[in-house]
């Protein structure tokens, strides 16, 4: 079991042969672990320091080149000090730059509230242009690396700090834009989840009838698969360590809504607070993001 950095290191290592990338970092490899791929390949890795502006500025340029620029910082750092330069010098000319973060969430843990990107999905999804994804585990980061590569055009993504268990198999294959069928059940509810809040679904869903379906792409939204799951279930119930306003849960809600379905909705996130320092799982639990309240939710 590795965190979700980890495996985006590994990823970099592995597909740096057939893909035409660099990694940009802001002073922070050993955080992201992008250290592992500065390491192997120290030509293709360029320091931009403490400045992401900066940087992604340089990565959009250096699209212009051929190149595959994945700028890496922390989650906070990586979209809302150089938002200007994300939105009008990425996703506007829709260059070939990919974004990927790590500390997303209070899965940051003592880093506290500065640290702690928890409005990162809705900035990024509100952007046009911009494809917006959560991997959930060491096999979904690599085949989702391998994804953004292949894609033409702007991109972020979450990494993670926390260990994780595997919840794909082998054969996993990610496509943006759709969702995965994770356990289908007869029960009257359907949890969404995003991220690491899709293993702590999985585990708050044993030994009740519960369907859970992992949203890895937040945007583009797999609304069908969101209608096709929801329209029979009496309760929908979305999980996410991020905010609740502009996440997954709008993402979701927003798909019910406009196709007429009137199953509840709950949202499991961070009920538009800041969060604070601790570790994860306290954190998960001060939050209520933890597999018992999952698990709470389900019985109501």
């Amino acid at each position: 079991m590795i965190s979700l950095r980890e495996a985006f290191g590994n990823a970099l290592i592995t597909l740096a042969d057939e893909y035409n990338f660099v990694v940009l970092d802001a002073d922070v490899s050993g955080g992201t672990n992008t250290n592992f791929f500065k390491n192997k390949f120290p030509k293709r890795f360029i320091q931009c320091g403490i400045a992401e502006q900066n940087m992604m500025s340089v990565a959009s340029g250096l699209s212009q080149t051929g190149l595959i620029p994945i700028a890496t910082a922390y989650g906070v750092f990586a979209t809302l000090r150089p938002l200007d330069q994300i939105r009008n010098s990425i996703a506007y000319p829709k260059t070939n730059v990919k974004i990927v973060a790590s500390h997303p969430g209070l899965d940051v843990g003592p880093d506290g509230a500065t640290h702690q990107a928890i409005e990162d999905l809705a900035v990024m999804r509100a952007i046009p242009n911009m494809v917006v994804i959560s991997p959930c585990d060491e096999k979904e980061v690599f085949e989702a690396t391998k994804a953004i590569l292949e894609y033409d055009g702007p991109v972020y993504m979450r990494s993670g700090r926390s260990p994780v268990p595997i919840v794909n198999d082998e054969n996993y294959e990610f496509k943006i834009g759709k969702a995965t069928l994770l356990k289908e059940a007869q029960g009257d509810t359907v949890i969404f989840a995003t991220g690491i809040m899709v293993h702590r679904a999985l585990e708050a869903s044993k030994n009740s009838e519960v369907t859970v379906i992992n949203i890895s792409t937040i945007k583009p939204i797999d609304a069908e698969t969101i209608i096709k799951y929801s329209k029979n279930k009496n309760k929908v119930i979305t999980c996410e360590d991020h905010n609740i306003i502009g996440g997954l849960g709008s993402a979701v809600a927003e798909v019910l809504s406009e196709n007429a379905i009137g199953t509840k909705l709950i949202r499991i996130g961070i009920k538009d607070v800041f969060g604070s320092s601790g570790e994860p799982n306290e954190l998960a639990e001060l939050y209520n993001i933890s597999i018992e309240d999952i698990k709470n939710e389900i019985k109501k």
